[in-house]
């Protein structure tokens, strides 16, 4: 399991002896197992310190420990171990512009392709799809979504899977994104492009899904043949069988309810990782089971009394967009919507739309 979260558990010694064979032998009962703790922000530290980072909503970790996050100004940043950022991938030169407010972009969702030698890079306010090759820092356009493209993943097919939260737009695209986020708009949707030969342009997107209200961060474990998809607006993990090779998708089920589930990641032991910005916690979600626990959630009296009210709000259908200000987040360095996993489980990055990502573990 997970060092960081799941502690192992204690080893024990036993002296030997020889029982006396009219006398069974005492067997001690098995200890309680250990409940793991909620971590907190005083269990981490703001990373980079100088907190030059703008809107780390995503990112992954390379092989040498590097992190590679989204960022509003740059497109990408890529921080050292000591935190030093630098910009990476030069997505200007693939037509990447954040000049607003005539012209605004938002890097959201940030993947690996499989082999780990390419990301996928998903605009939320352009739906401009970026293709960047790591070893050599360059990046393409692949696709143009006409509304904002919130994450996508690229399957063993090479097929590419996308998130639409709501059918946003320039120049109002923010504007009208945080407007699906006050009230349910119905529009979210999950799109598949089928793979495509050497060479050749993307096919155009097989709609998968519609109706969502928000769709947001996804899964896709092709070990469990199973889709894990955040409908934020919702309120729950949604699961759907999926056949890979064909992109056909089965019956939805609710794997967990989760207050305006974000983003999610898979760890080594298969949970799910979802981040939740209005509860400004993470927790971990078991697919099979659906047993949710909190990994992470900084102390913050007021915003969890906001988190209430907003519970009671979505449950009545009445506005909540005025409660998402400065006191839900708390101490975090702005809303919590992620979380970068790294091997091993030692240290995890809590992502998210401020200025810095907080560092957890070692």
């Amino acid at each position: 399991m997970r060092k960081l979260i799941l502690p192992g558990l204690l080893a024990a010694s036993l002296g030997a002896c020889t029982p006396s064979p009219l006398t069974a032998p005492a067997v001690a009962p098995p200890a309680p197992a250990e409940t793991p703790r909620t971590l907190t922000f005083e269990d981490g530290a703001i990373f980079p310190a100088n907190r030059s980072l703008h809107r780390p909503e995503s990112g992954v970790v390379l092989e040498d420990g590097t992190l590679i996050v989204a960022d509003q100004v740059h497109g990408l940043v890529a921080l050292s171990a000591d935190g030093t950022p630098r910009p990476f991938g030069n997505l200007a030169a693939a037509g990447y512009v954040h000049a607003p407010p005539e012209a605004a972009g938002a890097p959201n969702g940030v993947s690996f392709e499989p082999g780990k030698a390419h990301l996928l890079v998903a605009d939320i306010f352009t739906g401009t799809l970026y293709r960047v090759d790591l070893a050599t820092e360059t990046t393409t356009a692949i696709y143009d979504h006409p509304f904002g493209m919130n994450y996508a993943h690229r399957d063993s097919t090479g097929a590419i899977w996308f998130t639409q939260s709501t059918e946003n737009t320039a120049p109002n695209a923010e504007e009208r994104m945080f407007a699906a986020v006050n009230l349910p708009l119905g529009d979210g949707a999950l799109y598949r492009i089928a793979p495509a030969g050497e060479g050749e342009p993307l096919p155009a997107p097989e709609l998968k899904l519609s109706g969502l209200n928000f769709a947001n961060g996804f899964v896709l474990d092709e070990t469990r043949s199973e889709l894990f998809l955040s409908e934020s607006l919702g309120g729950h993990v949604l699961g759907y069988k999926v056949d890979v090779a064909t992109g056909a998708l089965g019956e939805r089920r609710v794997v967990a309810q989760v207050t305006i589930p974000d983003n999610i990641e898979q760890d080594e032991d298969g949970l799910l990782w979802v981040a939740s910005p209005m509860s400004n916690e993470l927790l971990t979600v078991n697919p099979d089971t659906g047993e949710t626990r909190v990994v992470f959630h900084p102390v913050n009296p007021a915003g969890d009394a906001i988190a209430e009210e907003f519970r009671r709000r979505r449950a009545a259908g009445e506005p909540v967009i005025d409660l998402l200000g400065p006191d839900v987040q708390g101490p975090m360095p702005g809303l919590l919507t992620g979380v970068i996993l790294t091997p091993g489980g030692e240290t995890f990055y809590a992502t998210g739309l401020g200025d810095a990502l907080v560092k957890v573990g070692e």
